[in-house]
Parts: structure tokens; sequence; C-alpha cells
């Protein structure tokens, strides 16, 4: 098994300014010896609209991995990319999620190869709306793509998932080497997003292929410090609403030490996405139309 990155420019907030694709495969990439980055470098969720998502749905059914070649999150194209594709042949391609740094060059490859494209199930207008690609078959927790296993890890975006193989965990947006990952309202759950990295904890895998950034090569020390610094942010909120913060801005100021004026939207939308956490689990009270918060008493 092998699992072939490529770096792709991309318009993107991660600090890379790139967003890696994964080929997943049964042999390497014609000179390659490891998997290194290469740029140019029971299911409970509500029926959606698309009532065809059913006629494509993937039947539990193990593929080999020998034979079949899977492409995650192609991003943007490149002359790298395109003439690996073109060599080794391509049999599926899918998406950890579908926020617009992940799905750009969908199309090129589902129009210009005979690959099964895939989508989550009940997620397809979502994803059909992002890529313009009707996808032809639809997966959900624990089906098999080609070589890799699907596992659902949202909270960053409401339709994350992961892609399980034997060299490593494909996890997008759910992880990254240094840092953190935005769980940013409106999209943004956090209860569901340190629970996915709790999961992704338990499968302790030997290594992570993230969206953005390097191959992380300590899972378990990567989770635990993402999931440390979800607490304390969310420590600093509650503290902050205790302190006598009573808006929204002013819950931001107290709970950011540093200058966060460059990312204010972001800073804004992760404080939110904290704030109904708490809101919630009964911590405070939270008015999403007038963005005010008050102590529970």
């Amino acid at each position: 098994m092998y699992v072939d990155t490529f770096s792709l420019d991309v318009s993107t907030r991660a600090p890379t300014g790139q967003t890696n694709a994964y080929l997943v495969s049964g042999e390497p990439v014609v000179g390659d010896t490891d998997a290194g980055p290469r740029s140019d470098d029971t299911d409970h969720e509500p029926p959606s609209d698309d009532a065809d998502a059913e006629s494509g749905t993937a039947e539990r059914a193990d593929t080999d991995p020998e034979t079949e070649t899977l492409l995650i999150d192609p991003a943007a194209r490149s002359e790298t990319l395109d003439t690996v594709v073109h060599e080794k042949g391509l049999d599926h391609v899918a998406v950890t999620h579908t926020h617009p740094d992940h799905v750009d060059a969908v199309a090129h490859y589902a129009t210009t190869t005979d690959a099964t494209v895939w989508a989550r199930r009940w997620r397809t207008d979502r994803f059909r709306e992002a890529t313009g690609v009707d996808p032809d078959r639809t997966f959900l927790d624990g089906d098999a793509v080609g070589p890799a296993r699907v596992s659902d890890t949202p909270g960053h975006a409401p339709d994350h998932v992961a892609f399980e193989t034997a060299r490593g965990v494909v996890c997008g947006d759910l992880a990254v080497a240094t840092g953190s990952v935005a769980v940013a309202a409106p999209e943004g759950d956090v209860r569901a997003y340190l629970a996915s990295l709790r999961r992704l904890l338990a499968r302790d895998p030997p290594r992570l292929y993230p969206g953005h950034g390097p191959v992380i090569d300590d899972p378990r020390g990567t989770c635990e410090r993402l999931l440390a610094h979800r607490r304390d942010r969310e420590r600093a909120v509650r503290e902050a609403v205790a302190g006598g913060a009573r808006d929204l801005e002013s819950v931001v100021d107290d709970a950011y030490e540093t200058d966060v004026s460059g990312v204010r939207d972001l800073a804004r939308a992760t404080v939110v996405a904290h704030l109904e956490k708490l809101a919630a689990e009964g911590h405070l009270r939270w008015d999403p139309t007038t963005e005010r918060v008050s102590p529970v008493t």
C-alpha cells in the first residue's frame, strides 16, 4: 500500500497556501521510495432532497487494494499529478469534505478518467454544488472506497470524513502537524470535532496524512495537542464571560491573548462555535441574533 502526496497551490487560509491531494494505491509512483510530498509541490442523519442518492449507495464490500487507485482531495491540477494519474490510472475520486480548497479539480478528473466519483450519503447536494459533479456512488461510515475505508469525522465541516489505509489515515482538516484546525461557525461544531479527534486517537494509526502541511508521524501526540488546544480555548471563553464580557466582540477580545486583528473574522467565528457548544451544554446563555452572552445563574 502506498500513499503519495501532491501539495497543490490553491486559494486557502491555510498558512502553507497549499492543499494536499493523496493518491492511494497498491504500487508506488515510479522513482518514489516513500510517500513524501510532491510539490509543483447506525446512521441517523436526516434525509436530504437528493432522492437519487440511494441509487448509487456503496455496498459494504471489500476491494483489492493491490489493483485499485483512489485520489483524495484533488484541490487543483498540477503537471505532476496529471502525469501520475495518466500513468497509474484512476479508479476512484473522493474528498474529505467539500470546502472550496479541497475540491476544485474533482470535475477535471471525473470527466477525463473512468474513475468512480464518490460522495457522503445524504450530502450529495452539497457535493454537487461544490464540485459541479453528480457523484456515481455514495458511502457511509465504514464503507470501503477502493483501497481505503471511510470514517466519519465531522466538526471542521458537517460532511467531513477521513480515509483509513494500511499506511495511515488521510485525515483532511481534522488535524495538522503544527498550529490548529479552524472549527468555526456556522459550519464548525466543536463537540463533533472533539468527538472526531477522540475517535481518531482511539484508532491509533501509524501516521496521519493531513489536508495541509507535512505528514504527521506522531498521531497520538498531535491529537492530544489539538484536544488540549480546544480545552484551552473553551476555558478562555468561559473565563471571559465569567469576567463580565457580555457581547461577542468583548468575548473575542478577552479570549485571545494575541493580536487577532488580521484574522478577526475567523476568531469571531471560532468563539461563536465555542459559545454554541457551551450553551448547548448549559454552561451559559448565548443569543446568536443579538450576539449577547450571559452566565447561567
